[in-house]
């Protein structure tokens, strides 16, 4: 039961929203143990102006962040263990960078985890096992 805020540039978003969408969603399900019909994302499309990001901070040695820069956070619900991440974060960038030519120094990925208790799907109850 994850949930993904996706922070893109605006002048983008139009064009990689959909791409990014289906790229996220199918590296969740083949390397996060997402079900397939588990799908919510939120895009976040902001100016040149609102986006204030360091562009070599632990990017990589020969690495820099671009005006393309890509920031998935994903919150779940349930943990995911050390191998489960590394597969996510390498497949999403890799396939980011093979389907819309994104640099791989430019998709950052944070991970967070709840309980099911912090969880409300609808009608204002609480969400059980």
């Amino acid at each position: 039961m994850p949930f993904t805020r996706i922070s893109l540039p605006e002048h983008r978003a139009d064009v990689w929203q959909n791409a990014i969408s289906a790229i996220l969603q199918n590296a969740l399900v083949e390397h996060f143990a997402v079900p397939v019909d588990d799908c919510f994302q939120l895009f976040e499309p902001a100016s040149r102006r609102q986006r204030v990001i360091n562009p070599t901070y632990l990017a990589g040695k020969d690495d820099q962040r671009s005006e393309d820069f890509l920031l998935f956070h994903i919150t779940a619900g349930k943990p995911r263990n050390s191998c489960q991440k590394q597969e996510l974060f390498r497949h999403l960038a890799g396939d980011l960078h093979a389907a819309l030519g994104i640099s791989v120094a430019d998709v950052m990925v944070v991970v967070s985890f709840t309980q099911p208790e912090d969880w409300s799907f609808s009608h204002g109850k609480m969400f059980t096992l």
